[in-house]
């Protein structure tokens, strides 16, 4: 399976984890399929209170769409599907709290999972980057994402700079993106505890909390995403110049 779903009935708290670790937990159509899957059961789990998200393995919390996925397209530039639109707790209708742990990489299309993770906790390993430009491809549900989290110009940078800018645990904390930066090792385990104190609280109060604080930025990111399908349409290289620009790219990190 890719992946996997824990729940601890006595502290209330689910952790959900990508489990591709050989693929740094990129995200196929069925790994997108499981996580739609496990966001709506978890909306009739009342024994779960809270949710933590994290990626298996010491790479890579997720590194977004995965490049050998085939996503079949509708022939017309007006019906284009986007496969991860859906991939996030709150586009399934799930208010209950999302605290993700990452631990090395978490980048592109990992941002609709963190785009909607109520706060995020980070190993000192964790990194965080958009590569869309530099693969001739427009960043906009991942920017636009980012734009609500963080300072628009770190968000411009990230998104602009693609590969060549990684920020760091510590930068991103210093922006405000991650919440914490624990010890080496104990992203997940930090995450937990602080899942498991907002699950010890009244469930009504908290998912209506969690609900309030989207509300702050769903119209703003409703109108934006709205933009996004022209953009991309208009912006992308054809996919078959996204994968030279992309091999070029291994090649000449195998030859450094």
């Amino acid at each position: 399976m890719s992946l996997t779903v824990t729940a601890n009935k006595d502290t209330g708290v689910a952790v959900v984890t990508l489990d591709r670790p050989d693929r740094l937990n990129a995200i196929d159509l069925g790994l997108r399929d499981r996580l739609v899957a496990a966001w709506r059961e978890l909306r009739f789990d009342d024994t779960v209170r809270a949710v933590v998200l994290t990626g298996a393995g010491e790479r890579a919390f997720c590194t977004g769409l995965d490049r050998d996925a085939v996503v079949p397209q509708p022939n017309s530039p007006y019906m284009t599907d986007d496969p991860l639109l859906r991939v996030g707790p709150k586009a399934n209708d799930l208010w209950k709290p999302v605290v993700a742990a990452v631990r090395g990489m978490a980048c592109g299309g990992a941002f609709y999972l963190l785009g909607e993770a109520d706060f995020i906790v980070a190993d000192p390993t964790a990194t965080f980057f958009d590569p869309h430009t530099t693969y001739g491809m427009v960043s906009a549900y991942e920017s636009m994402l980012m734009a609500l989290r963080i300072p628009y110009g770190e968000a411009a940078r990230m998104a602009l700079m693609g590969s060549a800018e990684r920020l760091s645990a510590r930068r991103a904390h210093e922006i405000g993106l991650v919440s914490e930066v624990t010890e080496p090792g104990g992203a997940l385990a930090a995450a937990v505890d602080c899942a498991a104190v907002i699950a010890g609280y009244p469930a009504e109060g908290v998912q209506g909390t969690v609900r309030a604080l989207w509300a702050a930025k769903e119209a703003a990111l409703a109108q934006a995403f709205a933009q996004a399908p022209h953009l991309i349409t208009l912006g992308n290289l054809p996919v078959e110049r996204q994968t030279d620009l992309f091999r070029a790219r291994r090649r000449e990190h195998r030859v450094r």
